[in-house]
């Protein structure tokens, strides 16, 4: 399947098909008969991203492969590619310019939902199957031909997970999954952390709470009037460290739920 890359609000589209015609495959009897032609099915999550990463050095040769573009994709059929943008216009169509890094297929189901860290150093995946992925996003940068090795499959005993959200430090992920339960893992090890258990159906939705970027605050104050603005510049230290620490979960069951969770210690 293609993706598409839009500008808002201006709702201009910069670049169009992104995949198109290289991972077509002649449709064979048996489909699934949706007369697809692409073997990895329908795209199920995206991430964009600059290249490189964000901890590495300021230099010209870094600075300008920033201005490339990067698009990590998750398939229905369990694998995850990595495409980026080699051509020197703004704008592409039909996918010209664009060129797959590499594929990665460890899942033996459809990616659920896919994670990247804030630095853009490595994600995770989460399937129907019972596997979280992980992609050191850093070495296949140096090396789109190591995926062997940078990439690598955790078994847990839980099937089913239908989201994946990774903390801002990048050392914890909660996962949630089709019973409801969410479950929390160390990044670097995927061993577990704990449970946390409400939501009676599907949990859908994750997400960390972050502390507010400086300039949107103050866009944000100078579009107040009426309304009193609730800063957290009010707040101790120790107040926005445990505000940093919560997790907001949504489920199927119609519920949200605020988790403030410890801070698991150590370093990443």
């Amino acid at each position: 399947m293609k993706a598409d890359i839009w500008v808002l609000p201006s709702r201009e589209r910069l670049h169009a098909a992104i995949g198109k015609g290289q991972l077509d495959v002649p449709i064979m009897p048996g489909t699934d008969g949706r007369g697809v032609k692409n073997a990895t099915g329908i795209i199920m999550s995206m991430h964009l991203m600059p290249e490189g990463t964000s901890s590495e050095p300021s230099s010209s040769h870094s600075e300008s492969r920033f201005k490339r573009l990067r698009l990590l994709a998750s398939y229905e059929n369990g694998s995850v590619a990595m495409w980026q943008y080699r051509a020197d216009k703004e704008r592409s169509v039909e996918g010209i310019g664009w060129a797959r890094c590499w594929t990665a297929k460890l899942h033996v189901e459809s990616v659920m939902a896919m994670a990247v860290s804030i630095k853009y150093d490595f994600a995770l995946s989460v399937s129907a199957d019972h596997i979280i992925v992980r992609y050191d996003l850093a070495a296949l940068n140096i090396d789109a031909n190591s995926v062997s090795t940078s990439c690598s499959a955790h078994r847990t005993k839980h099937p089913g997970n239908g989201s994946i959200v990774l903390r801002d430090d990048g050392r914890v992920c909660a996962v949630g999954g089709w019973d409801g339960k969410i479950r929390l893992y160390s990044t670097k090890t995927l061993k577990p952390l704990g449970t946390l258990v409400y939501h009676k159906d599907n949990a859908q939705a994750l997400a960390w709470a972050r502390p507010a970027d400086q300039s949107l605050k103050e866009e944000i104050k100078g579009q107040q009037t009426d309304l009193e603005f609730d800063s957290d510049d009010e707040m101790t230290a120790a107040e926005k460290e445990r505000r940093e620490r919560w997790l907001v979960s949504g489920g199927k069951d119609g519920r949200v739920a605020i988790w403030e969770l410890m801070d698991f210690g150590g370093k990443r």
